[in-house]
Order: structure tokens, then sequence, then C-alpha cells
């Protein structure tokens, strides 16, 4: 079963690349950022139900040290050390970790960047990510 999950997962992420960026939408092929790419991609998945996120300024992780982040992904997935198809990466940026990607195959992943939209990319291969901290969660070990 949970194979079967993974595999829907990355194919449901898969079907969101080219979506321009657009800080706090969701909506395939006209904007998303990567907060909502993943809830809505494990949402459509079948893997969590609905995640309702709170209204955020865009640079909310260059002024507060608050895990606004982690803290929605922490009641959906747990903490894991490697990741396996189908589980979520979680960078820090600034102040928190604030930045999400559905793993396809460690390192590739799939994220909303801003300027870039929706992409498909090796992480360790991104100047932006690679070096930076990253944690590990998966909704099936929740």
């Amino acid at each position: 079963m949970t194979a079967e999950a993974r595999s829907r997962v990355v194919q449901e992420a898969r079907s969101w690349l080219g979506t321009p960026y657009h800080h706090a939408a969701r909506v395939r092929g006209a904007g998303v950022d990567c907060g909502q790419l993943v809830a809505a991609v494990y949402e459509a998945a079948g893997v969590v139900p609905p995640v309702e996120i709170a209204p955020y300024p865009s640079d909310w992780n260059l002024h507060r040290g608050a895990e606004l982040y982690l803290d929605v992904v922490q009641q959906h997935a747990r903490e894991i050390d490697a990741p396996q198809p189908g589980d979520l990466a979680v960078w820090r940026f600034a102040r928190a970790f604030s930045h999400g990607a559905v793993v396809i195959a460690w390192p590739v992943i799939i994220h909303a960047y801003f300027g870039l939209g929706v992409i498909q990319e090796d992480a360790a291969a991104n100047q932006n990510l690679a070096g930076r901290p990253v944690r590990f969660f998966s909704p099936w070990e929740a």
C-alpha cells in the first residue's frame, strides 16, 4: 500500500511541473508556492487530510525564528533520516526551515521556486539548496 501511495505522490507532484510561482496560491497551472505545493500534492494523492495554511507574508522567515512551516509539516509527518520517493525535504532559509520539496529519488526533488515555478531538479546541484540544513519527513511514518 505504501508503495502505491508513494507512486501517487510522485505522479501528483509531476502533474504540477511548469506551474508558475505565486506566493500563497494553490492552483495547478496558474500559481503555487512551495508550502502550498506540498500540501496540494499530499492531499490530492490521498495521503493527508486537507491542510489549512494560515496566511503568511512571503518573507516571514527573514524576520521570525518561529518554525511556522515545520509546525504544519509535523502535524502530518514524522522526521526520518533518509528519504524515499514521496517523502518531504525541508530546508532552512534565513531564520527558519521554510522551503519544502517532494522527494522523487533523493536528491532529485520537485518544488516551487521563486522566479522558476514548479521544477524538478537535483537538490545537490542547486547552489541555493546544497549545503543548507535539510530535514526529511514521511507522512507514512507519522
